[in-house]
C-alpha cells in the first residue's frame, strides 16, 4: 500500500462506479489507492519534505548559515534530541545504590557470563555484599537455572566489564541503548513520515517518556528488547525503500522522462541481495535472544515485509503482485528474517555452549542419553531440552505479584510498578527535618501519563488512517503496537506486567506524532488553519513535557515529602 490519495481509479473504465462497499466506506473517510496524477516515481520512493529558512529569517540568521541549518537539519536534529535525552538518562545514573527489582537477577547474572560464560547459582542475601564491597564477591562455579536467553545480560555485563560491579555499571549500557533508541526513532520517524520535523518530535516524545525513562536507568531485559526490536524496524523501512528504488530503477520511462508502469518488469524483477533485511534478521535474532516474545516480532515483522514488496510490485504495474512475491520474494525474504534469526539466536549461546558447565550443558549425555534424535549434536540436544523446561516455566508461571497487571489496562497505564521505595526518617536521606512524618523515596515505572493518553487517541487514529485511507505508515505504526502488545492477551492467567509494555512505546510515539502533524495540517491548508493546528498540537506537546518534569522525582528516586509524593499518585491503583 502507498501512503498519497488514490490508485483504484486507474484499474476502472472512465465514468465506471466503484463498489458499493467503497461508496459507504466514504462517509468515514475511506480513500481508495493513490492514482495516476501522483508521478510514479515519488509513489515509490516519496521524497522527503524540504524544511523553509523562514524561521531563521524571523530569529534574524543570515541566509547562508540558515541554508546551512537546514541542511544539517536531517542529522542535527536528532542528535540535539538524542543529547538532551542522554544528558536526562546519565543524570545520576547510579542512584539510587541499590539493587532495585528484577537487578537482582539480571546483574549478578550478567556478572557472571562476562567471567565465565554461563550464569551461576547465586546464595541468598548477596545483593548487601556486592552493594558494600562487589571485590569481596566470589562468582558461583555451580550453574543456575535461568529463564531467559542470554543476549541481554551479556549487554548488562559489558557495562560491569567497563565501570565493575556497581549500579552505575550494571546501568550503563542499558542506558546507553535508552539514549541510542531516541535517536533511531528521530530517525525512522524521518524516514517514515518523510519529514525531518515529525521523525524529531516522535524522538522528542520518547526522550520525555517515563516508563521509556525508569528503563533505560534500570538493569532490566526489556529496554534491551525495546532496542533491538526498533532496530530491526528501522532496517526494514530502509530495505522498503531500497527495494523500490531498484524497481523504480528497472522501470521504463517515455519520451518526457516520466516513468511508466510495466508488469512485465513489476512482476519478474528479483531484486537481489537484500543486506538490510537481512540486518534486520540479525537485530531480531537479537531481539530473541533478549526475550522470547522476540518472536512475535519476527513473526509480525516478517509478514510486514512481504506485504510492502507486494505493494511495491502493484505500485510498479504488477497484474498479481502477491503472486509475484510468492514466486520471486517469500523464499529470500524468509531466509534474511527467519534463518537468520534462528541462527544469530543460536550462536548468542555461545557462552553456554563452550563453557560445558552451564545448567543442562551435559543433559544429551546424561538423563537425554539415546532417543530419536542422537545424529544431533549433544549440545543442540541439550539447549533443545533447556528451552522445553524454559517453555513450561513460562507458560505456567501463574503466582500472583503485587504489580501484575493485565494488558488492558497497559495503555492506560493501569498498574504501574513500583521498583524501589523507602521512607527515609525526617532529617535523613535529604528528608526535611520539619517534617512530622516519613518521607517517601520511590522509582515506580509509569509511562508519563498525557502522553499515554494521549496515544489511546492515537492509536486509533492510525488504526482509522490504515483501513479506511490507506496508509501505509499507519500499517507500519500499527503492526509495531500490535507486535508488542497483542500476544500477552493469549496469556492474561500469566504473571505479566506493564513495564513490558516499554517494547512498543516508539510506535506509540510516531503515533502520537503522526496524529499532530494532521493537528498542523497539510502544506496546502489555509494560514489561519496551520496556525490553530500548531498551536493546540504545541500546546499539548508542551503539556506533556510538563507532565514527564512534575512525575521526575519519582521516576529518579528523590526524597519527597510524603504529601508531595501523594500529589503524584493520581489512583489509588499506582501505590
Amino acid at each position: 500500500m502507498t501512503s498519497t490519495a488514490s490508485e483504484a481509479q486507474q484499474d476502472r473504465a472512465p465514468g465506471e462506479q466503484p463498489p458499493s462497499w467503497q461508496q459507504r466506506l466514504r462517509r468515514y473517510g475511506y480513500v481508495p489507492r493513490p492514482g495516476s496524477h501522483i508521478g510514479l516515481r515519488d509513489r515509490l520512493v516519496p521524497p522527503y519534505s524540504r524544511p523553509g529558512t523562514e524561521i531563521w529569517r524571523i530569529l534574524g540568521v543570515p541566509p547562508v548559515l540558515a541554508g546551512r541549518l537546514v541542511r544539517w537539519a536531517a542529522w542535527g536534529g536528532p542528535l540535539l534530541v538524542a543529547l538532551v535525552a542522554g544528558l536526562l538518562r546519565f543524570w545520576n545514573l547510579g542512584g539510587p545504590k541499590a539493587v532495585i527489582f528484577d537487578e537482582t537477577y539480571y546483574a549478578k547474572d550478567a556478572w557472571a557470563l562476562i567471567h565465565q560464560g554461563y550464569e551461576g547459582q547465586w546464595p541468598k542475601d548477596i545483593d548487601k555484599a556486592v552493594l558494600a564491597d562487589p571485590s569481596t564477591v566470589t562468582v558461583p562455579a555451580d550453574p543456575g537455572y535461568v529463564v531467559h536467553p542470554p543476549v541481554g545480560k551479556w549487554v548488562i555485563g559489558l557495562g560491569e566489564q567497563l565501570f565493575g560491579f556497581t549500579p552505575f555499571g550494571w546501568r550503563f549500557m542499558v542506558c546507553v541503548l535508552g539514549t541510542l533508541s531516541v535517536l533511531m526513532l528521530c530517525r525512522i520517524g524521518r524516514r517514515l513520515f518523510r519529514s525531518t520535523f515529525l521523525g524529531c518530535l516522535a524522538g522528542a516524545l520518547l526522550a520525555v517518556d517515563g516508563l521509556h525513562f525508569v528503563m533505560s536507568r534500570t538493569a532490566l531485559l526489556d529496554q534491551v528488547l525495546m532496542f533491538f526490536v526498533l532496530g530491526a524496524f528501522g532496517c526494514l523501512l530502509i530495505d522498503r525503500d531500497w527495494a523500490r528504488r531498484r524497481l523504480a530503477a528497472a522501470l521504463p520511462s517515455d519520451d518526457e522522462g516520466v516513468l511508466r508502469p510495466d508488469g512485465e518488469v513489476a512482476e519478474r524483477l528479483r531484486l537481489g541481495w537484500r543486506p538490510w533485511r537481512i540486518a534486520a534478521g540479525v537485530c531480531l535474532g537479537l531481539a530473541f535472544g533478549t526475550k522470547w516474545n522476540g518472536l512475535y516480532i519476527l513473526a509480525a515483522f516478517g509478514l510486514l515485509t512481504v506485504l510492502w514488496d507486494a505493494g511495491a510490485r502493484r505500485t510498479a504495474g504488477a497484474r498479481q503482485p502477491y503472486l509475484a512475491v510468492l514466486k520471486r520474494d517469500v523464499l529470500p525474504a524468509f531466509v534474511a528474517t527467519v534463518v537468520v534469526t534462528f541462527v544469530t539466536y543460536v550462536v548468542s549461546w555461545t557462552g553456554w555452549i563452550v563453557t560445558k558447565e552451564g545448567y543442562y550443558r551435559d543433559w544429551a549425555t546424561g538423563a537425554g542419553k539415546g532417543g530419536d534424535f542422537t545424529w544431533l549434536p549433544d549440545w543442540l540436544r541439550s539447549l533443545w531440552h533447556y528451552e522445553t523446561e524454559v517453555y513450561s516455566f513460562h507458560v505456567n508461571l501463574t503466582s500472583g505479584h503485587t504489580y501484575q497487571s493485565n494488558p488492558w489496562s497497559w495503555i492506560v497505564l493501569g498498574r504501574p510498578v513500583s521498583y524501589f521505595y523507602e521512607s527515609p526518617k525526617p532529617g535523613k536521606e535529604g528528608c526535611p527535618a520539619s517534617e512530622t512524618s516519613d518521607c517517601a523515596q520511590e522509582v515506580l515505572a509509569l509511562g508519563t501519563p498525557l502522553l499515554w493518553w494521549t496515544a489511546c487517541f492515537a492509536v486509533l487514529y492510525v488504526l482509522w488512517r490504515w483501513a479506511l485511507r490507506r496508509d501505509w505508515r499507519a500499517g507500519a505504526i500499527a503492526c509495531g503496537i500490535a507486535a508488542g502488545w497483542v500476544p500477552w492477551f493469549f496469556y492474561q492467567e500469566r504473571t505479566i506486567f506493564l513495564f513490558y509494555a516499554v517494547v512498543f512505546v516508539p510506535f506509540l510515539c510516531l503515533a502520537v506524532a503522526m496524529m499532530l502533524g494532521a493537528m498542523l495540517g497539510p502544506p496546502h491548508a489555509s494560514e489561519r488553519r496551520r496556525v490553530a493546528g500548531a498551536v493546540g498540537a504545541g500546546v499539548l506537546v508542551l503539556l506533556i513535557i510538563w507532565n514527564f518534569v512534575y512525575f521526575w522525582p519519582i521516576y529518579t528516586g528523590q526524597t519527597l515529602p510524603i504529601d508531595e509524593w501523594r500529589d503524584r499518585i493520581w489512583f489509588d491503583t499506582w501505590v
